[in-house]
């Protein structure tokens, strides 16, 4: 039930007063320690963070997508690293259990996500299957009443920290492709499940990955998502309009909080006698990145707004990641180039914004697959 708009005006106001007095100060300890620390995870609990758009009779916040996206621009404000440790339960950790879990499966884990007592974490990607996932090599294999899984993911979003992880293992043939693609909720410390030393990334410390590795991996048949085999790819392009309208949100936040910093930067810098802000060229490039975060935030909205009427928003949910994750790479890069040799140091924290929302134009989809989508959603609407 969405929220009014009352409360959700304080849910917002406390998620933005929580970024800007508790997360914005330790966004370069973060980024050295490569760790969040212990006390923001247990604040993020508290406030309800891990659970907002998990169902309320799960002990979630439940919010709608349209309520969800405001929350994101106030979390993208931030190191990515701190939305991060949240969104897997919010999104792609939890999602595929809330639409298609059976009741067993929705009471035994949604409490524990909403609540942060659990991480989830989404094991879809492989050494040799990342946007071609009907090419899954990670195999399970009916023996009695369970399944052995045998397989490496790579890449896995709070793997190291994962108390429940979504695998898409193959139950069927190779020929069969997407069809034959199984999800199943394996429980971290499963005998036969090993992980990964954690990935060296180019940026978003503080967010961990790590390959998941099963070898001989005995899991009862009723850890299958749904009960049915042969859903998993189903399940997956089903959360993925969720996804990909969160992380776009994540990119509008990133991109209004490089603006703001660019914008004060260059009325306090002077060069020739005069703040750099008066001189045109500045000008321009914070009035592009201006107008095209205002785009993508308008985009977000009214496409949360569309699937909250029960509209199909695919194609445009793909537009949205695609706009907003280009969106905000350009953003950044201006920031550098406004902020000058400042935007190149450490100190000034744009060099590490720069590097972390790089990111954004590779995972939920590459900018090139949501092409790909957008255009032959096109074509087939037109046939």
């Amino acid at each position: 039930m969405p929220l009014d708009p009352e409360t959700l005006g304080q849910l917002v106001g406390t998620v933005s007063r929580f970024v800007r007095e508790q997360l914005i100060p330790l966004e370069h300890k973060v980024a050295d320690d490569d760790a969040i620390p212990p006390s923001v995870v247990a604040a993020m609990r508290e406030m309800g963070l891990f659970g907002l758009s998990i169902p309320e009779e799960y002990g979630g916040i439940g919010l709608s997508m349209a309520e969800e996206v405001q929350v994101a621009f106030e979390l993208g404000q931030t190191s990515p690293a701190f939305r991060s440790l949240i969104g897997t339960n919010n999104g792609i950790g939890s999602q595929g259990i809330v639409i298609d879990g059976t009741d067993e499966q929705k009471r035994a884990y949604l409490p524990r996500l909403a609540s942060g007592e659990i991480v989830g974490s989404f094991a879809l990607t492989e050494p040799e299957a990342g946007s071609d996932a009907g090419s899954l090599r990670t195999t399970a294999r009916r023996n009695g009443d369970h399944y052995v899984l045998n397989g490496t993911k790579r890449f896995i979003t709070n793997a190291p920290h994962a108390g429940l992880f979504t695998v898409f293992a193959r139950t069927g043939t190779q020929e069969e492709g997407a069809r034959g693609v199984t999800a199943f909720l394996v429980e971290a410390g499963t005998p036969g499940i090993t992980l990964g030393p954690l990935d060296k990334k180019m940026g978003q410390k503080g967010a961990h990955s790590c390959d998941v590795i099963f070898e001989d991996c005995r899991v009862p048949a009723t850890a299958v998502l749904g009960g049915r085999e042969g859903q998993g790819f189903k399940t997956a392009m089903k959360v993925l309009d969720r996804g990909r309208l969160h992380i776009s949100a994540v990119c509008v936040g990133a991109a209004e909080r490089l603006i703001r910093d660019s914008l004060a930067y260059s009325m306090e810098r002077k060069q020739f006698g005069q703040p750099i802000a008066e001189f045109q060229l500045i000008q321009a490039m914070l009035a592009d990145s201006r107008a095209e975060a205002y785009a993508a935030r308008c985009m977000v909205l009214e496409t949360a707004r569309r699937k909250d009427a029960g509209t199909d928003v695919s194609t445009d949910a793909a537009c949205c990641k695609m706009f907003a994750s280009e969106m905000v790479g350009r953003v950044a890069d201006r920031a550098v180039q406004i902020h000058g040799g400042a935007g190149y140091i450490a100190d000034y924290g744009i060099e590490r914004f720069y590097r972390d929302v790089r990111l954004f134009r590779i995972y939920e989809g590459t900018t090139q697959v949501q092409q790909l989508v957008i255009a032959r959603n096109m074509i087939r609407e037109a046939a």
